[in-house]
């Protein structure tokens, strides 16, 4: 499976045989729809709270007489019984949402999105990033010359641009268009590159998916 390379002028200079152990695997979708549930609880943080009967505010004095009065045993109004007392096995705030994943199935699932994107002709190449003049202009000129060069592109709204790691000058050039996100190996996960419809590496980032 081949991948077009393009330069910073959206110029095809050439093709790159894509690695067939991350971009030609086989796979389901269960394990990318396994690996989105994951990464969602994983972000998910517990904010719900109830007080307990010794948070609520209010008297700690016996409601009434314990024997005489006709009616059951109580303690003070702060009990789960009462109106306005405390909640009784409510969320204290501490509860954990988070799921694990081993490190194979993670590698799958990666390996699968990618698959998925190879397969369906939505990967290109640029080949140096480093001659890119640091403007929004500059980012969108290129990115309009490579859709007029590539009709599956032309059709995408939203575009992940995969580097090696945090260039300065790709983020001066793409990071103000909404339609592009920049993203970089190091925080590669299934969930943001699910959320793309075509993807663009740098050539340095391609060969270090091998």
């Amino acid at each position: 499976m081949k991948s077009e390379i393009y330069n910073i002028e959206a110029k095809k200079v050439g093709d790159l045989t894509l690695t067939k152990s991350v971009f030609d695997t086989e796979y389901s979708s269960s394990i990318i729809n396994q690996a989105i549930r994951v990464y969602l609880f994983n972000q998910r943080s517990s904010y719900a709270k109830t007080k307990t009967r010794s948070e609520v505010a209010g008297t700690r004095k016996k409601v009434w007489s314990q024997k005489g009065t006709g009616n059951a045993r109580h303690g003070n109004r702060t009990a789960p019984i009462f109106k306005g007392g405390g909640v009784a096995l409510g969320p204290d705030g501490m509860q954990n949402y988070s799921l694990k994943m081993n490190k194979k199935m993670k590698k799958q699932a990666l390996s699968a999105v990618l698959t998925k994107f190879a397969k369906e002709k939505k990967i290109l190449i640029i080949d140096d990033f480093s001659k890119l003049e640091p403007k929004t202009k500059t980012g969108i000129k290129l990115i309009t010359g490579l859709k007029s060069a590539d009709s599956v592109l032309s059709k995408s709204k939203k575009i992940g641009i995969i580097t090696d790691k945090t260039i300065d000058l790709v983020k001066r050039s793409f990071g103000n268009i909404k339609s592009i996100n920049l993203l970089t190996l190091n925080s590669l996960n299934v969930y943001d590159l699910s959320k793309q419809n075509y993807l663009i590496f740098s050539q340095q980032a391609i060969e270090q998916l091998k």
